[in-house]
């Protein structure tokens, strides 16, 4: 990652750290203060936010740190572990909410709708605009893009959350709060489990997502030479950099120009750590 970029989330990391802090209090004095548990569900998921932005935060300036000692590889893999964490956080913080959700549709309790309103519609704006400052999510590697998710998702929590306590001013029905912060809970954990199985994927070292394991044989045993591929193995290094080792099988003596191109060719691929030995046909 560039100076320019590693700049421009710490920033988004920051900012979005200090409004969903604020968010939070707000939230959870107002759920508290008037009744609303859907509301005091999106807070609890915004507390979530935080923690989560920050152990995002920290990995990725963890993962910019020069290989050391025994970690040869550099600490670039805290970004997965950091999303795992993430995952792990948005999906408990979902359960928490259906839990809470399903013991208020047994005891109902009385809910001021106005201020309830006001607080959720607080909360879709600085979820978006904190979203927005990360950029565009494809550019994303997979720890930002789990903050992100947080933000995203909880931006949805605290729009049921303003619908209900529409709903509820005009109806009177406040088992709505209820109902909503059980709907609400179980979309982020739907959301959580997506995350997850990516996060896990990544720590147990799957071919990252967007690389084609097919094409990235099929370019080598292309290579002038080759006749064959074998012991091929990619997998992520933490943020965007990808890793490869391979042994090409070669007819007679290979070209002296062979492990340049195969280089060439993984680079055009987005593999930018790659090691190719080289085996003579026996």
């Amino acid at each position: 990652m560039g100076h320019h970029d590693h700049h421009h989330h710490a920033g988004a990391f920051r900012w979005s750290v200090l409004l969903n802090a604020f968010l939070t209090g707000a939230q959870l004095a107002i759920g508290f203060g008037f009744g609303s548990l859907a509301l005091i569900g999106d807070a609890i998921h915004n507390l979530g936010d935080v923690v989560g932005l920050l152990l995002a935060w920290g990995a990725e300036r963890l993962s910019l740190k020069p290989p050391r000692g025994r970690f040869t590889y550099g600490f670039g893999r805290s970004t997965h572990l950091a999303a795992l964490i993430n995952g792990l956080l948005v999906f408990a913080a979902g359960l928490l909410v259906v839990v809470e959700g399903l013991d208020r549709l047994q005891q109902p309790e009385p809910l001021v709708a106005g201020p309830v309103a006001v607080a959720a519609a607080a909360g879709i704006a600085i979820n978006l605009l904190s979203a927005r400052l990360f950029g565009a999510q494809d550019h994303l590697d997979l720890n930002r893009r789990a903050a992100v998710l947080h933000l995203l998702s909880d931006a949805a929590v605290s729009a049921a959350v303003l619908l209900s306590a529409i709903l509820v001013a005009l109806t009177g029905r406040t088992e709505l709060d209820a109902i909503t912060a059980i709907a609400v809970g179980a979309a982020v954990m739907v959301s959580a489990y997506g995350l997850l199985k990516q996060a896990l994927a990544a720590s147990l070292d799957a071919v990252p997502e967007g690389h084609d394991l097919q094409a990235i044989e099929s370019a080598l045993r292309e290579l002038p030479g080759v006749l064959r591929v074998s012991e091929l193995h990619v997998w992520g290094l933490g943020g965007r950099r990808v890793a490869l080792t391979a042994h090409l099988q070669v007819k007679g003596e290979p070209s002296v120009d062979l492990l340049r191109l195969g280089e060439e060719r993984l680079r055009q691929l987005g593999i930018d750590h790659s090691t190719l030995q080289i085996e003579p046909q026996s």
